[in-house]
């Protein structure tokens, strides 16, 4: 079990939804010439006949936004985990081309990883015809989707067509989450800091466990640095997976978490060409239910990128920590590992299940 910290935590990191009624430094804007700068762009790489997973930055030059994107990505590691970049004109692209320039803005933050059964490095957020195969998870459905963390360590969402109804978006930070519950609920950090399994929602390999098989902390320290993972479908799923009780005691302390990311909670509009950058370890991310639509080219559109950073924090167990929740089937390869073919071999692990890093 992680060292579990009495002490509240401190930083930038530390926020609640009201601080940002008049702070709206969380907010960026292409341009007229970032625009023309991010055309060109994608118009290099299909010049060159490059697939998505052979574009990085180096072929995606984009120098004038090459300050904003450092600025977010300082954000996201150190300052207050989130950032939201306005102004995409997603109408003007088919999708292929839009993933394509989607994914070359973002190689400039982090490198993309694989996120569902079908290997994908753009998830199609929907209950469309393109929603791809993504095993027992309720991705893109249209009742409310609780306040989560996803999988690797950024997620981005583009926002390619929002439902008629308009929900909300949400984020609350896991940080501000950690101290309210020192306050109200002390002891109940004992068992957050031990963690729970985490299921696979059925996109697990043949040869790999249906859920992770260690407990995932839900709080853990290292160097001073807090990481929250929480996802509380995948946790109460890997105990029913397993013929487990959850427990009246892990229900109530669950609720409270949930209450109280609730209430810290920071709800804003996301509108086609938003797009937002979320840190997976300081930042949960949610949204308001909405209403379903029969007619396919009415229904709400996400593309989703989860990326990778080198350096992006100190973890207690980076195995379990990192890449603990998201290194199963086809999820988690990276670019290099999809071409040369190594998402076709298991994956090596340690005795306790985990993955074995490099």
């Amino acid at each position: 079990m992680s060292e579990i910290q009495r002490q509240p935590v401190s930083g930038p990191g530390v926020w609640s939804g009201e601080d940002f009624e008049t702070d709206l430094s969380y907010s960026y804007q292409l341009t007229d010439a970032h625009l023309a700068e991010l055309d060109q762009a994608l118009h290099g790489v299909k010049s060159q006949g490059l697939s998505l997973p052979e574009i990085s930055a180096a072929q995606f030059p984009l120098a004038s936004l090459s300050d904003l994107l450092s600025l977010m990505a300082t954000d996201l590691r150190a300052g207050r985990g989130f950032a939201l970049l306005h102004g995409l004109p997603v109408r003007d692209y088919d999708y292929e081309d839009l993933e394509r320039l989607y994914w070359g803005l973002c190689s400039h933050i982090g490198m993309g990883r694989t996120q569902n059964s079908d290997a994908s490095f753009i998830h199609y957020v929907t209950t469309g015809e393109r929603r791809p195969n993504q095993g027992g998870r309720g991705v893109g459905f249209p009742r409310k989707s609780p306040l989560h963390v996803d999988l690797n360590d950024i997620v981005s969402l583009l926002c390619v067509r929002q439902a008629p109804d308009d929900p909300p978006s949400w984020l609350a930070s896991s940080l501000t989450l950690y101290n309210e519950i020192l306050k109200r609920r002390p002891a109940g950090l004992d068992r957050l800091f031990e963690g729970f399994e985490w299921d696979r929602m059925g996109e697990h390999d043949a040869v790999e466990a249906a859920t992770s098989g260690y407990l995932v902390p839900v709080f853990s320290q290292a160097d001073g640095q807090m990481s929250c993972r929480y996802n509380r479908h995948w946790m109460q799923a890997a105990a029913a997976r397993n013929d487990t009780p959850f427990g009246k005691e892990n229900v109530a302390l669950l609720d409270m978490v949930d209450e109280i990311a609730q209430d810290i909670k920071f709800e804003f509009e996301f509108h086609e060409g938003d797009m937002q950058f979320c840190s997976n370890y300081t930042v949960l991310h949610g949204r308001a239910a909405h209403a379903s639509e029969i007619q396919d080219d009415r229904r709400r559109l996400l593309f989703r990128i989860w990326l990778d950073v080198p350096d992006f924090r100190a973890f207690s167990d980076e195995a379990v920590v990192r890449y603990g929740i998201g290194q199963h089937g086809q999820l988690g390869w990276t670019p290099a590992q999809m071409l040369s073919g190594a998402n076709q071999q298991p994956r090596a692990r340690r005795q306790d299940g985990a993955i074995m890093l490099a």
